[in-house]
């Protein structure tokens, strides 16, 4: 067998495995599983992907970016969604589902999803949004056309590799108003993520940006697709997603650690969004678990390297195969020290082809998401 089949063949088995679950060393409580009664999944039409949700300050939604750009808004009443917002004023053939990934570039796909409560200021909420390609934008509590927001920096550090490429996980500080976002790969945009994590790319940023005086500031630099990102109750420090190295690290703002981080948490497999418990942690969603091989192409970055040589787009061969090979997403939720809490796992009929994102209310119901599902889950705990 020559050298280039060798790799083509080890090519095929590493997509396999980022779309895989497999058996791992990871030893967690026993998952909580879940009677089916007990389990809605709520059908999403025209897009896919509720990627991340939001709640207003009166409760209203979930709000959630799906893949044609959109934003839509969940009406409990109704037992439909309405449509919301959109990214991109630029809606021709965003509702065609062929050829999505020229679509999602021209009509946006919105991500990191967080409202900023403007009832104390006597205003309207506010949508902040992470779009993978428009970038940092924000629409008012009446919905409409998201605007792109203005950045006022003198750090070359925040632009030496250009303007943001892959937007993707945010949240706000509700008393200071601050927003702390993830800026995935400045090399690579959404489409081109499996080729991000199999090259070993470390240009992520975790960024900081000042609605009231338009500073975006750099907080982290070289990460490997940092991802979700999630501040403490008391804003003391932040839980940022490392996707591709598959770990939790914890980020300090305040007290005299503040502008370090530690790694308090090596997960099985590669975690999307954060988002914090009302019963006390972090729920982190759990893309999909970790095989052998591709723990072993990861920790080797040439391996990949030389895979993204090959004649072949790994990530048109991801995406075809996604099709066809059904992931077992779960939900893990951590303590502020990275300890297993609990955990989320389809049995039987439960079947999810990914978690995107966990998001737990206070009356105890859960809405889950999924970055390639037509549909989101919520099941009550």
């Amino acid at each position: 067998m020559n050298s280039n089949l060798c790799l083509t063949a080890t090519a095929v088995a590493a997509v396999f495995a980022l779309l895989s679950i497999n058996p791992t060393r990871f030893s967690p409580p026993p998952e909580t599983t879940f009677d089916h009664r007990k389990t809605e999944y709520v059908a999403i039409h025209g897009g896919v992907g509720p990627e991340s949700f939001a709640f207003d300050s009166a409760g209203g939604g979930p709000y959630t970016g799906i893949s044609d750009g959109r934003i839509i808004k969940w009406l409990p009443e109704q037992q439909s969604w309405i449509d919301f917002a959109v990214t991109s004023p630029n809606r021709t053939g965003c509702e065609e589902r062929e050829k999505e990934e020229k679509r999602e570039e021209r009509c946006g796909r919105p991500l990191g999803l967080r409202f900023k409560d403007g009832t104390g200021s006597g205003d309207g909420d506010d949508l902040y949004i992470a779009d993978a390609y428009m970038g940092l934008l924000r629409v008012g509590a009446n919905g409409g056309l998201a605007k792109k927001l203005d950045f006022q920096t003198e750090e070359d550090e925040v632009w030496k590799f250009g303007s943001l490429t892959f937007a993707n996980g945010l949240d706000i500080d509700q008393l200071s108003g601050l927003i702390y976002f993830t800026d995935s790969s400045s090399h690579y945009q959404r489409r081109n993520f499996a080729t991000a994590i199999l090259s070993g790319d470390n240009s992520g940023r975790l960024m900081k940006y000042d609605p009231k005086t338009k500073q975006l500031s750099l907080l982290l630099g070289n990460l490997s697709f940092p991802n979700g990102v999630s501040l403490s109750k008391n804003s003391e420090f932040l839980l940022l997603a490392e996707t591709t190295k598959c770990r939790i690290l914890k980020y300090w703002l305040k007290t005299a650690k503040a502008g370090r981080y530690d790694v308090i948490a090596e997960l099985p497999g590669f975690p999307d969004n954060i988002k914090t418990s009302h019963r006390g942690g972090f729920w982190v969603g759990i893309h999909s678990r970790k095989r052998g091989l591709l723990r072993f192409i990861l920790a080797y970055p040439w391996i990949g390297k030389g895979l993204l040589k090959l004649p072949l787009s790994i990530d048109k061969l991801h995406s075809c195969l996604e099709k066809w090979i059904g992931n077992g997403g779960i939900g893990i939720r951590l303590s502020e020290e990275g300890e297993v809490m609990e955990i989320i796992e389809g049995k039987g009929e439960l079947k999810w082809k990914s978690f995107s994102e966990v998001e737990e209310r206070e009356d105890g119901v859960v809405w889950i998401g999924s970055i390639n599902s037509p549909f989101a889950t919520k099941i009550k705990i």
